[in-house]
């Protein structure tokens, strides 16, 4: 089954579920924000990015200007950033089997079904 790590508000997340919506494949959609990923769940999203937890930030929000920009932190402490301040999560995050993908453009999702 594919999870879509979701946010209704971001037209990138809502394109992406519409491309899931139009394949007809069973999902689990989550809404990250009112579900934030555990700490182990992200290290595994992060292993199938093949990324950094840093590279996950969404650095335009103003969270991240105003109390991490600039900051030198661990992975460890950078996920747990991402698991008190949701709203940093890159999204939407896409996730078939042991794939992951970011829908950013939606069409990157094509790549894993």
């Amino acid at each position: 089954m594919i999870k879509i790590y979701h946010n209704q508000r971001c037209s990138k997340s809502r394109c992406t579920l519409d491309i899931l919506k139009e394949k007809e494949v069973e999902m689990d959609v989550i809404d990250y924000q009112l579900n934030p990923p555990s700490a182990g769940e992200l290290k595994k999203i992060l292993n199938m990015l093949d990324m950094h937890p840093v590279e996950l930030i969404r650095k335009g929000e103003d969270i991240f200007k105003e109390n991490f920009k600039g900051k030198e932190l661990t992975d460890d402490e950078w996920i747990d950033v991402m698991i008190k301040n949701p709203k940093l999560i890159e999204r939407p995050i896409v996730v078939n089997g042991e794939k992951a993908i970011i829908g950013r453009p939606p069409e990157n999702v094509e790549k894993i079904l």
